[in-house]
């Protein structure tokens, strides 16, 4: 069993083309045991954004805090603190903080997702 606080696991700038102000920390994953999925707690500054990418595995997203919105392609939808996100394989999608204060939400993908493939796609929503 693992149990510890978030903010004693590493905060990581997403270093992938196409993101701004996005950071990112491994909260579990393969390396702690964890046999099929990695938790990873993302927060978006404000004005800040997700790259826009598509890849061929599903991830789950429970927004913690703020407002913005999550690109289906370029279909918008706006998102705020408890709302539940089921990206699906192969989706295009971006998330982009359009609130006040940061946006920050829990992001769970199969363990195997770091040896696939990321596409990344043209910007959207401007």
């Amino acid at each position: 069993m693992k149990v510890n606080s978030y903010k004693e696991v590493e905060k990581k700038a997403v270093d992938m083309p196409g993101a701004s102000g996005c950071t990112v920390r491994h909260l579990v994953s393969e390396s702690d045991g964890a046999p099929n999925f990695a938790m990873r707690r993302f927060e978006v500054a404000p004005g800040g954004y997700t790259p826009r990418h598509s890849h061929p595995y599903e991830h789950e997203v429970y927004v913690l805090e703020g407002d913005g919105v999550v690109y289906e392609g370029d279909e918008e939808h706006a998102i705020t603190a408890g709302d539940v996100i089921f990206v699906t394989p192969g989706d295009v999608h971006q998330f982009r903080n359009t609130g006040q204060v940061p946006l920050k939400f829990l992001c769970m993908v199969p363990n195997d997702a770091a040896n696939q493939p990321i596409s990344q796609a043209p910007e959207c929503g401007g």
